[in-house]
């Protein structure tokens, strides 16, 4: 970077945790100001405290969207470690690791459906892919996983399985752990621990009323937005070896542009992934022919509703048609 783009990236990025972290205060606050309201029986103030819990739950989506950009070493460039100190307070009220984050999203970038096996979570495996009772399960583990946080919980587990399993044995169960140190483990274990405080201080000390407005139901809404969100770049794109191309964009919307911080760029940011969240827009990169046709897809709605599509189930061995 030049000094003049040091200093804008100084600025934007300052303005944007500055508005990430207040909009998260201001929601907290009409959270707590609404509790004794709805208490007390008021019907439009139950309906406005749901709606802001509602808010909450999705404004957690943007402190992880934020984390991400310091998961790609971009938040603070050149400062690794205020740069993941950062992202880490920003992942604390989701407990979620940052070194744990960085692992598993380096693996997604390196291995983005290269075949049915590696980082397609759409693509399901078997031995038995004509048998009914099979498909129906993966279907129905695909929609829980989807719409009713599942992918969530994966999320969770495996976290766990980073913190938690033994060296020898994770670098047994997925390639993903290549390169896992203890070091890396225990600093992970620390960052959950610390988020699990943080939770359990909120509700010991406000009570179980307000930690369950202002942090618990609104991580269940997170979950929720999460899982539903995960996959709508990926899902039902092509497999082969150019893994930066297996991927699609979205049309700019200007309200979920922002509070996703671009992300609907995301052929830009999988084609280089050291691009800022604010100039994805600036760097747009288009497909190749040959993978075109993953921008069957416009919209954000429409990406949610290919989900409806249901799972790819293959048999194992099978290879995918690699475009090109």
């Amino acid at each position: 970077m030049t000094a003049d783009e040091r200093s804008l990236h100084a600025a934007v990025t300052t303005h944007m945790l500055l508005e990430t972290c207040g909009v998260a205060a201001l929601l907290v606050a009409l959270a707590l100001a609404l509790l004794e309201p709805a208490r007390a029986g008021g019907g439009g103030a139950r309906v406005a405290l749901a709606l802001v819990v509602a808010l909450e739950g999705c404004w957690l989506h943007r402190l992880y969207t934020s984390a991400h950009e310091a998961v790609h070493r971009k938040l603070i460039p050149g400062r690794r470690g205020l740069n993941d100190l950062l992202g880490q307070l920003l992942l604390l009220p989701l407990a979620v690791p940052i070194t744990v984050f960085r692992k598993i999203h380096a693996f997604h970038h390196g291995q983005n459906r290269r075949d049915y096996e590696h980082a397609a979570l759409d693509t399901f495996v078997t031995d038995h892919p004509n048998s009914r009772a099979r498909r129906l399960w993966f279907h129905l583990l695909w929609y829980l996983g989807v719409f009713a946080g599942g992918y969530f919980i994966h999320g969770v587990v495996s976290i766990l399985l980073f913190v938690c399993l033994p060296l020898p044995l994770a670098r047994r169960v997925s390639p993903a752990f290549k390169g896992w140190r203890r070091r890396d483990q225990l600093r992970s274990l620390l960052c959950v621990a610390l988020g699990i405080v943080l939770h359990a201080a909120i509700a010991r000390s406000c009570g179980l009323a307000v930690y369950t407005v202002v942090l618990g139901a609104p991580m269940l809404v997170f979950a929720w937005v999460y899982s539903l969100l995960v996959y709508i770049y990926h899902c039902r794109a092509t497999y082969g070896p150019r893994v930066r191309d297996n991927v699609r964009s979205l049309r700019r919307h200007w309200l979920l542009s922002w509070w996703l911080l671009n992300f609907n760029e995301h052929v830009t940011h999988h084609g280089d992934p050291s691009v800022p969240w604010y100039r994805l827009p600036a760097a747009r990169r288009e497909l190749p022919r040959t993978h075109a046709v993953n921008q069957d897809i416009a919209t954000i709605g429409a990406a949610i509703l290919n989900l409806l599509r249901g799972p790819v189930i293959v048999a194992r061995g099978a290879k995918p048609e690699v475009p090109g």
